[in-house]
């Protein structure tokens, strides 16, 4: 695999955290960004908001200088306000849509810019199952996921002929310190409704970053991939 120049969003922890050691692992230069905390060892963290372009921008040019030219963009920042539709916000809804789908863009519309220059770029988007599953009491998250789809399919028309490839990834249930907390029944449910029977671990969806990004995925832009052990069945 060529060793590239790697920036993942919302690094500092969760899916992000895994992705940035698996890109390690696998011999990449690697930065995250992070309003808080760090990447793991051997990551630069460099602070940004995805809301606010001119950390993105100053992110950026950070990464450049001491990492060489972005050539893998991760947008895998992302928040949640859950609740049902009757009594959610304006500000519920479009909070998590301006960070998990117009961040997503600012992300995007930056690393193009090197990317053209260079004739090659790898865009990971990061979504959900839910995106296109749906879930009660989650439309604005759904929908700024659902999102991403349409994002990565319209890069994929207007930069496909320049060396640049855009796929998203669909998480499902994963393992993390937020579904450990859950009641013994409550995630016995969700279990029983997932084909494979488990949830996943955190590295089995970055393997899936570092896949696409490297140099055997280089035909494939537009794809949605879930990493749900089932439970979408390709939705």
């Amino acid at each position: 695999m060529t060793a590239r120049t790697v920036l993942i969003t919302g690094g500092n922890r969760g899916i992000g955290y895994s992705m940035a050691e698996e890109f390690l692992a696998a011999g990449h230069r690697v930065a995250v960004t992070a309003r808080s905390g760090s990447g793991p060892e051997g990551a630069l963290t460099v602070h940004a908001d995805v809301t606010d372009p001119s950390t993105i921008d100053q992110a950026f040019t950070v990464v450049e200088d001491k990492l060489g030219p972005v050539e893998v963009v991760v947008a895998n920042a992302g928040i949640t306000r859950d609740t049902l539709l009757m009594r959610m916000s304006d500000d519920d809804f479009t909070e998590v849509v301006d960070t998990n789908l117009t961040g997503a863009f600012r992300v995007v519309k930056r690393a193009s810019k090197g990317f053209l220059r260079q004739r090659f770029g790898r865009i990971i988007l990061v979504s959900s199952v839910v995106g296109l599953y749906g879930g009660a009491g989650q439309a604005n998250y759904a929908a700024s996921k659902a999102g991403l789809v349409g994002l990565a399919r319209s890069i994929t028309r207007e930069l496909g002929a320049r060396g640049i490839t855009a796929n998203v990834i669909a998480p499902g249930f994963i393992e993390t310190d937020m579904t450990a907390e859950l009641p013994a029944e409550q995630q016995a449910a969700y279990k029983k409704a997932i084909p494979a029977g488990r949830f996943a671990t955190s590295q089995e969806v970055a393997r899936v970053a570092v896949w696409l990004a490297g140099d055997d995925a280089g035909y494939i832009s537009g794809a949605v991939i879930p990493v749900d052990g089932g439970l979408g069945m390709g939705h």
